[in-house]
């Protein structure tokens, strides 16, 4: 992969002129637009579901790349794809039969991810790695936008780096939370090749010449 897949972050746009965004979005470097979508349960807030995703994806011709922090997510794969996504990314934690939800995901054609909280070993996901498209790490605990990058990414994308090599496989490596031109470069280097960017990206003055920032390497 050549260029830095930079995904926007949706939780981070402004609902009250979601078109205009778009106008944004559509227009700019950014491959991926990044749906997050919350229960209240898995983690402690509540985003969106079937009809802003459905809007989206008439809004969008990118890449929408969902990922999941709800209870059972399996009961939902299909209308997910139903309405537009192109991949799912769901949680190590709390799920009891991942192997099996990667397979569905995988069998109803869409993109295959695995995202790990801070907290959760890199190791975990050696075993998943053949049934893997995307490695999502998060750099802030899941739940709320804005909040502050966790140092101890750096290091911990470097290990997922180490692991995806060894496994001789293309996968994506993913990092979310707290992204902004300040950690992209560093990100970079230690191994990431796609970055989800909310809050700073949206307030940006530019919002195309942050994108072009944050796909730069050196």
């Amino acid at each position: 992969m050549n260029k830095t897949i930079i995904a926007p972050s949706l939780l981070a746009a402004d609902f009250k002129n979601l078109e205009k965004e778009f106008e944004r979005i559509n227009p700019s470097a950014a491959q991926w637009l990044h749906f997050d979508v919350m229960d209240g349960i898995n983690v402690p807030n509540l985003s969106f579901g079937f009809p802003i995703l459905e809007a989206c994806r008439k809004l969008t011709d990118k890449f929408i790349d969902v990922h999941l922090m709800i209870e059972e997510p399996h009961r939902y794969f299909e209308e997910f794809k139903k309405y537009g996504a192109d991949g799912l990314t769901i949680h190590f934690e709390k799920n009891t039969n991942i192997e099996g939800d990667l397979k569905k995901i995988a069998a109803l054609g869409m993109k295959v991810g695995l995202v790990l909280n801070p907290d959760t070993a890199v190791e975990v996901i050696e075993p998943f790695l053949p049934h893997l498209d995307l490695v999502l790490i998060m750099s802030v605990y899941p739940g709320f936008g804005g909040q502050k990058f966790i140092e101890d990414t750096f290091e911990r994308v470097k290990k997922a780096r180490r692991l995806i090599d060894l496994a001789d496989r293309n996968i994506i490596l993913q990092v979310d939370g707290g992204v902004s031109t300040a950690n992209s470069r560093a990100l970079l280097e230690s191994g990431a090749n796609a970055l989800v960017c909310g809050s700073a990206l949206f307030k940006a003055s530019d919002f195309h010449a942050y994108i072009t920032e944050l796909q730069k390497k050196y």
